[in-house]
């Protein structure tokens, strides 16, 4: 038998075959993208990771290399399982999500939820009709494609290999032919394994329009899955969160303070990978149903190995139902039902400008017509929902975004042959057909559908916003009416140099209104990143606190960049007179500090800032001692110190350590003794808390934190769950 081999088809897993069987260990977001990239087009065993987060991307991804090999790979004509290996747990929770992605949602589950009788027997209906069913008409349950095999005194044997599970993410690979050690803690990024251009030119921002994050299948290899970002006003509404999100809205220059909401259509994969946005600095909104939201959830839930209940903390659900018309801050929403092997939505979104209306359809995955016309005649499909989805390939829209993917359960270009919408785009399709070239066309990644052009209103009120943000309460009217009277709006390409290290201030003060920047410093050893900014954060206002009138570094677009740019006299007077000077410059000395903790090393600046905001400095001098009680949250910076036991006994206090309140934990109210003078931050915990609760990203880092230490307070993490 030949000797094993290790392949890296794709950032963040491994192959390891003997020409015989292959095993892929670990599943990152478009994993199947990156084999077929590498023409591996078989395996299998799947070998699920211990590690299910790795930066921003969750490592579990079955659903497509199940696809794959049911359906390309022939595992299911062959009538071949295919393995699944790791702990019992982790299988357990895999099989759940896999059957909410695979079959949807129990009767009983619709129930639990209020469903409406005549559309909850309407999905469940379809989903019997499009599901894999066995010899006998049957319905397969997710777990007959599969042989589970859970580790045994940290060995599993799959085919030819023997599996030994020798550490976290560590395994020894053996066979007949030799063994091989495999080592998924190599440090290297899950990326997407595909080319992501990044933009140069900045696009600006629409009144109404729509960008094109991906809009291909999960089989693709160079595009990615099917998602986009619709601009109203200058805030973004996120169509579906598709993988790699992070680095898609990076690649077209939004940042991730630009995203208010996300429109979730349904679960599968492809357009359902939520992760990033519990990473976000603010709460995003997720507009959906009620049983798309619990199925997102706990799709969530598993793919962490947290309960749901956590994982909902970070989000805010708007619920809609099919049929519904909700208005989003004057943008119209009508919610309608798509025929899918899930239950699945689509919506149209409106709005009148000036007089002006104007309107896009995304008509949602959907079965290709004559399916849904055949599920309609067997009573599987309601009436309504036949008429209205052909309504919606007939109507007269200004842009019409079908499924034109025509696979099983996917739509068919010719479902639009008779749209009156003046542009037709396809998602879930690589090209379009000869015939149909010069009628339709793809919504390939990076294009940019505007409905309505943008105007400077929309920065003035973008500006408006941040500024508030920035400053924490409402920004004085008469101080922003004189700061916009003089402002100016300036654009960046990509590798632009905004601002040059040691040059002069040029009496100017910059808002980030789109993208993100790099602060750079250089000096004899180099050139170092300090900083990542983004969209709401403000550039030179150090140079004002300090009055140097010298730049400390130089700033460089690192995507395409859309600047206010204020007069910094201006600026300088707000500071001076506005009282907030020494609150401005007590933020500014604790920046840096609060951004050094091991704590929030990890969070954006947009984070660092609202941290700053409500943390305070505290100096305990060498020689004395201080009660640190559980209404505050103090963490030790700087010094040489000691906790004081009731016995007598001293515990020396080490950089980061957190002291009287700490979230997520018990308490540790202390005593505590300075050897040195000592410098702690200081924190309410009412505010903290209530911080927790808006701002994503540091509510997930923390429980991130406590359960990668182990802490005993730890009550979130998932167990062994029930696959229905």
């Amino acid at each position: 038998m030949a000797e094993p081999q290790i392949i890296t088809p794709a950032p963040g897993c491994r192959i390891v075959t003997d020409e015989t069987d292959v095993v892929l260990f670990a599943q990152p977001p478009e994993v199947l993208k990156g084999l077929l990239r590498e023409k591996i087009t078989r395996f299998d065993t799947l070998v699920l990771t211990d590690i299910r987060e790795k930066d921003g991307a969750l490592l579990n991804n079955l659903e497509f290399p199940l696809y794959f090999f049911l359906f390309i790979a022939r595992g299911l004509a062959e009538k071949r399982k295919l393995n699944l290996v790791g702990e019992s747990e982790t299988i357990s929770q895999a099989m759940r999500l896999l059957r909410f992605t695979l079959i949807g949602p129990t009767r009983a589950e619709l129930d639990k939820w209020h469903t409406d009788d005549a559309l909850k027997q309407e999905w469940l209906g379809v989903s019997a009709a499009l599901a894999i069913k066995d010899s006998d008409g049957n319905v397969r349950s997710v777990d007959d494609f599969f042989n589970l095999i859970p580790f045994d005194n940290k060995v599993a044997v799959a085919g030819d290999f023997a599996i030994e599970h020798q550490g976290v993410d560590r395994y020894l690979v053996s066979s007949s032919g030799g063994d091989v050690y495999v080592d998924l803690n190599d440090g290297v990024e899950v990326v997407p394994p595909y080319p992501v251009p990044i933009d140069y030119v900045p696009g600006g921002l629409s009144k109404l329009g729509i960008e094109v994050l991906g809009g291909a299948s999960g089989f693709s290899t160079d595009e990615p899955c099917s998602g986009l970002a619709l601009c109203y006003n200058g805030d973004y509404l996120l169509i579906d969160s598709i993988p790699f999100l992070d680095q898609h809205l990076f690649a077209r220059g939004i940042s991730r303070n630009q995203v208010s909401a996300v429109f979730l259509t349904h679960l599968h994969d492809d357009h359902c990978s939520m992760f990033p946005l519990m990473e976000m600095p603010h709460r995003v909104e997720v507009i959906t149903t009620e049983e798309i939201f619990n199925m997102a959830m706990e799709k969530l839930s598993c793919s962490l190995g947290w309960s749901v209940e956590v994982v909902r903390e970070h989000f805010q659900l708007l619920r809609v139902k099919p049929g519904d018309s909700l208005n989003y801050y004057g943008l119209n929403i009508e919610v309608h039902n798509t025929v899918h092997s899930i239950p699945t939505i689509g919506a149209t979104f409106s709005t009148l400008h000036k007089g002006m209306f104007r309107d896009v359809c995304v008509v949602g995955d959907n079965q290709n017509m004559s399916a849904v016309r055949s599920m309609a005649e067997a009573g599987i499909v309601r009436p309504q929902t036949l008429a209205n989805l052909e309504r919606l390939y007939r109507h007269h829209f200004h842009l019409l975004i079908a499924d034109g993917g025509a696979g099983d359960i996917h739509g068919d270009p010719a479902d639009s042959l008779q749209s009156q919408a003046e542009r037709v785009v396809f998602v879930h399709v690589d090209k379009v057909p000869d015939a149909l070239q010069t009628t339709f066309s793809l919504a390939s990644s990076g294009k940019r559908y505007t409905l309505l052009e943008g105007d400077s209103m929309i920065y003035t009120s973008q500006i408006n916003h941040y500024l508030t943000l920035w400053l924490g309460q409402p920004f004085p009217n008469r101080w922003m009416r004189n700061l916009l009277a003089e402002q100016e709006i300036y654009r960046y390409n990509t590798d632009d140099v905004i601002i040059v290290q040691e040059a002069s201030t040029h009496g100017s003060v910059y808002l980030i209104l789109t993208g993100y920047c790099d602060v750079v410093r250089v000096d004899e050893n180099g050139r170092e990143i300090v900083a990542l900014l983004q969209a709401g954060d403000i550039i030179g206002e150090m140079a004002i606190l300090t009055g140097t009138g010298v730049r400390n570094a130089s700033v460089v677009a690192k995507t395409p960049v859309t600047v206010c740019v204020f007069a910094e006299e201006t600026f300088r007077n707000f500071i001076r007179y506005s009282g907030l000077q020494t609150v401005l410059e007590d933020r500014w000395l604790l920046r840096p500090v609060v951004k050094l903790l091991p704590q929030f090393a990890d969070l954006s600046s947009t984070v660092t800032e609202k941290i700053s905001r409500i943390a305070k400095w505290q100096v305990v001098e060498s020689g004395k001692t201080r009660w640190l009680d559980d209404a505050h949250l103090n963490i030790f910076v700087e010094g040489f110190g000691s906790i004081v036991n009731e016995d007598g006994s001293q515990e020396k206090i080490v950089a980061g350590e957190e002291l009287g309140f700490r979230p997520y934990a018990a308490s540790r109210a202390v005593e505590m003794m300075a050897t040195t003078d000592c410098g702690l931050i200081t924190i309410e915990a009412n505010a903290y808390q209530d911080m927790l609760k808006q701002t994503p990203q540091l509510n997930y880092q923390t429980r991130k934190r406590l359960t990668l230490e182990d802490d005993d307070s730890v009550d979130w993490l998932l167990g062994e769950v029930a696959i229905y």
